[in-house]
């Protein structure tokens, strides 16, 4: 075999090494086009939205954080507000849910996605990219609703691979995060997520924060 022969092989070898190789993949969070996390919203934001009153708003804020929209459901159904009533606040503030995990359930509550989303979010899954979820929901719903629904859900962050971009589309996450979650890698396990965190931010807003990650 030829020297040049032999160079071109090797080359080729390493470009099909290279396609085939995982790329590392972040996650992300929905771009927002106006809903808040609702575990987050100050008080003076949450007594403007729809069907907000003081004791409702008061009540919210002393039981967060919600680990799910569920959660949030049940606090405001139980408070006296109507499905609809409800649905409407959630048009403003919001427990993102994660696409991967999702239940029928958390999927019914995001304005806009109906039925059909609780079989369209599904199976899809695993759920990597924005991208992807662009390209498969828009397929059915068009560009302008997918962005909608985008700004519920999100695509767990990997701790050990996320761009900065990545970190700081979790609401709340800031430049503080990006430098945190970049300095501890490689991430093993959430004990070690709660120690380090936990020492900049306290455990309510570490959970709030471990909900969107996850360590691969």
């Amino acid at each position: 075999m030829t020297w040049k022969r032999t160079c071109s092989l090797a080359v080729l070898g390493v470009l099909t090494l290279a396609v085939l190789a995982p790329v590392p993949l972040g996650g992300q969070v929905g771009k927002s086009l106006g809903v808040v996390d609702a575990n987050l919203a100050p008080e003076a934001d949450l007594l403007k939205m729809p069907n907000m009153t003081p004791a409702i708003v008061k009540g919210l804020i002393e039981k967060r954080n919600y680990n799910s929209i569920t959660e949030l459901n049940a606090y405001l159904i139980g408070a006296g507000l109507s499905e609809e009533q409800a649905m409407a606040f959630y048009t403003h503030a919001f427990v993102h849910v994660n696409l991967n995990t999702a239940t029928r359930d958390e999927i019914l509550l995001i304005p806009g996605a109906g039925r059909r989303m609780t079989i369209e979010f599904p199976e899809y899954r695993p759920w990597k990219t924005f991208a992807q979820f662009d390209k498969e929901i828009g397929k059915y719903v068009g560009q302008e609703a997918t962005d909608k629904l985008k700004q519920y859900v999100f695509i767990p962050v990997d701790l050990n691979t996320a761009t900065d971009e990545d970190i700081l589309s979790i609401p709340g996450a800031g430049a503080r995060m990006v430098r945190e979650f970049k300095e501890y890698r490689p991430w093993k396990t959430k004990a070690q997520f709660d120690k380090e965190i936990g020492k900049y931010v306290g455990q309510k807003e570490t959970d709030r924060l471990w909900r969107f990650v996850v360590i691969q």
